[in-house]
């Protein structure tokens, strides 16, 4: 973790809309696949959503139809844009990057943000 900033998170009342966004802290010189993921209490990190470099996306089915996942290639930035939340969803999400870095390929996290959603 470290290696990717991460900003957007906050409480939010259920059905109400949150934006992550992640970017690279560090100079890369090309974003390969990447993902969004979540860990809430008690519970394993799961993945929330994937792009390859391709656009291909894929989605959990507890998020689908809710969520978006994007891409900003010029500012090697990622966004998760989530719609209709529900208390289910609070949980610390964390960003994933496979990149190309000066000293080689890595695959980078971001530190996670917090999603509160609570009436």
């Amino acid at each position: 973790q470290g290696q990717l900033v991460e900003s957007g998170g906050g409480l939010v009342q259920p059905g109400g809309s949150l934006r992550l966004s992640c970017a690279a802290s560090k100079t890369i010189f090309s974003i390969h696949a990447m993902g969004w993921y979540r860990q809430a209490p008690g519970k394993p990190r799961e993945l929330v959503a994937g792009i390859t470099t391709s656009g291909t996306t894929n989605y959990a089915d507890s998020v689908k139809g809710r969520f978006t996942i994007s891409r900003d290639n010029a500012k090697k930035t990622m966004y998760l844009q989530m719609n209709s939340l529900k208390p289910e969803d609070t949980a610390v999400y964390y960003c994933n990057m496979g990149v190309v870095a000066p000293d080689g390929f890595h695959d980078y996290w971001g530190q996670g943000t917090q999603v509160t959603v609570s009436s």
